[in-house]
Parts: structure tokens; sequence; C-alpha cells
């Protein structure tokens, strides 16, 4: 069985006691596919030298996460842009809008995303759209740049049925994470209406780990407890549910 966690943050220094050992439970549960998303450049380092360490099992993205979209995001931007120039990466993110936390920058964080969107274009790779209290804005965004060649993962997708569907028209895989298996996260009370096609697993670790470990660090072995749930919401085998969703992160990464 293979497993694929299309979203975790590997070099989190929440890992830095333990992430050798960590990362070998998780590749003993059979998850042996890390997709790392990229923060700002302050953790581009420590992205190269994982990927250095663990050639087989990690892929990094590139790109600045909404809430580090400070006075500097020009800046910052500029080092993605020099980055994407220098070598391949499996996708662009994690971006989008978050206004959970400030909206102080709300305007330059709609500018980064765009730009970023057409960065993706222009490399014909995937997107992972971090979005938090602004479904309408990172909607809004979605609605101008679509086309054929616009894809990704809406990840930690936590919103609405109507929302999925709309997340899904613009061409992206709902990333699915701990949440599913919260009493209050109401994502699993539609879920399965949605085509097991269009979703992913992901950890978004150290964040957001699933029963019975919620409110403590996550890792991505813990993935095997989200396949759990999803096998019980969709009537299939956890064989199945790890097979489909890692056929569907191919269809997106490409690997």
């Amino acid at each position: 069985m293979i497993i694929t966690d299309t979203h975790t943050h590997l070099y989190s220094e929440e890992f830095n006691e333990d992430r050798t050992e960590m990362i070998q439970r998780a590749i003993d549960a059979g998850v042996s596919r890390f997709f790392i998303p990229a923060i700002d450049s302050s953790y581009t380092a420590s992205m190269y030298d994982l990927e250095q360490q663990h050639p087989e099992n990690v892929f990094l993205m590139m790109g600045l996460h909404p809430t580090y979209v400070k006075e500097n995001y020009l800046q910052e931007l500029q080092h993605v842009e020099e980055e994407l120039a220098k070598r391949n990466f499996y996708a662009i993110g994690e971006i989008g809008i978050d206004l959970f936390w400030d909206k102080t920058f709300l305007r330059e964080q709609q500018i980064a995303f765009r730009t970023q969107i057409q960065w993706a274009k222009k490399h014909k790779l995937p997107i992972v759209i971090h979005c938090r209290d602004a479904f309408d804005e990172v909607f809004e965004v979605l609605e101008q740049e679509k086309s054929d060649d616009l894809f990704g993962i809406f990840h930690c997708f936590t919103g609405t049925y109507e929302q999925a569907l709309q997340a899904i028209s613009y061409n992206m895989k709902l990333g699915i994470g701990g949440v599913v298996t919260f009493k209050n996260g109401k994502v699993d009370q539609f879920l399965n209406q949605i085509d097991l096609k269009h979703i992913v697993l992901e950890t978004d670790s150290p964040y957001l780990a699933p029963v019975p470990y919620r409110g403590k660090r996550n890792e991505s072995s813990y993935l095997v407890h989200i396949i759990e749930k999803l096998a019980t919401l969709y009537g299939l085998s956890a064989n199945d549910i790890a097979k489909v969703t890692t056929e569907n992160s191919k269809a997106i990464f490409g690997i």
C-alpha cells in the first residue's frame, strides 16, 4: 500500500528532535511520498537539506505562504521567481489568501496569489492553495485566472459542499486531512457525495493532527487514521482509499 502525504512541513522546527525517526515511522506505515510546501525564503535551505537526505521520498514545492506576505512581499516573490528559474519543483505552493489572523495585507496577498498562479501556468505546474476565512476572495482570483492550464490542490479543504464543487470546477483536487476526523469538522457530513477521484490526502503536519491525536503534534504516519475515516465514509477498504488518492496525487504532481 503506497500512501501519499500531499502536504507536510517536514522541515518544521517541531521535528528537530526526532525528524529522522518520524519520517521512518511514516515510511513503515506505508507513507512513502511526501510533498513539501514552501513558506518563505527563510525555510528554503531546510527544504533543500531535507530533499538531499531523502531524495526518493521528498518532493518540493516553491511559493510564498499568504500569512508571510508582509511589507517585503515583493522581495519574497523575487526569491520564489529566482528559485523557480534555477531548478525543478513539483508545484507552486502553498499560496492563497488567509484572513484569519490579519487583514492588513489583503491587497498584497491578492497580488502575490495572482502572480504565483501566473508563474504556475508559465512553468506548467500545479498550485497548492491555502485558504482560511477567505473562500470568497480565493474564488474571486480563481474565477479571473481559470483556464485549462490552471490545476492543483485546495489544501486543507474545510468548506461546504457547494464550495467543494466550486473548487473542483477550477480543476482543483480537495486536500483532506485531520479535520475530517473531528466531531465539529463538518466536511465528513458531505464528503462521500464527492467522487473520490477529486480527493487527495494530507496531514499538514505538524498541524491539525487527526483523532485520536487531536491537539498534539501531527506527523505523516497519522495519515492512516485519515484513511480509516475515509474508508468508513466511502464504504471502501483502506487499500482502495490509499490507491485512488495516490493515483490522484500522481495526476497532479506528475510523479
